[in-house]
């Protein structure tokens, strides 16, 4: 089975992507630049007896995201716990959005942003109330 254990995101700045990953999701970061051979940063993304798979930040190798641009890769969705203040942190913090919160009913709150580094990210809060 091809399943999904490992996440990258590239980014041009790392100290300013660092900073918002860590504030708005409480990501932890470790040095792996030296296996890399570029600035690489481990993202330890929660405690490892929850579900959920690490990454990490990269040095972008290429012109960033252009805006308008149709989405062309993966974008990948945290679970949070209170969407309002996650996405307060993320606007806070540079981000944009990029599709504004909406209801997947019965299910959960949805939405999407660019992060400063002008990647897609999602939030996802659930919630069986949601309508």
């Amino acid at each position: 089975m091809g399943r999904l254990v490992h996440f990258e995101i590239h980014v041009d700045d790392m100290d300013r992507a660092k900073t918002f990953y860590g504030e708005v999701f409480g990501w932890k970061f470790e040095d792996w630049s030296e296996y890399a051979g570029m600035p690489y940063f481990g993202a330890v993304t929660g405690d490892e007896s929850t579900p959920g798979i690490n990454g990490a930040l990269m040095k972008r190798q290429g012109p960033a995201p252009q805006a308008g641009q149709a989405m062309n890769g993966f974008a990948c969705t945290m679970g949070v716990e209170n969407y309002d203040e996650t996405e307060k942190k993320i606007l806070e913090l540079g981000g944009t959005v990029a599709m504004p919160k909406y209801a997947l009913p019965g299910m959960a709150w949805q939405g999407y942003y660019i992060d400063p580094e002008g990647n897609i990210i999602g939030i996802h809060q659930p919630d069986e109330n949601a309508k």
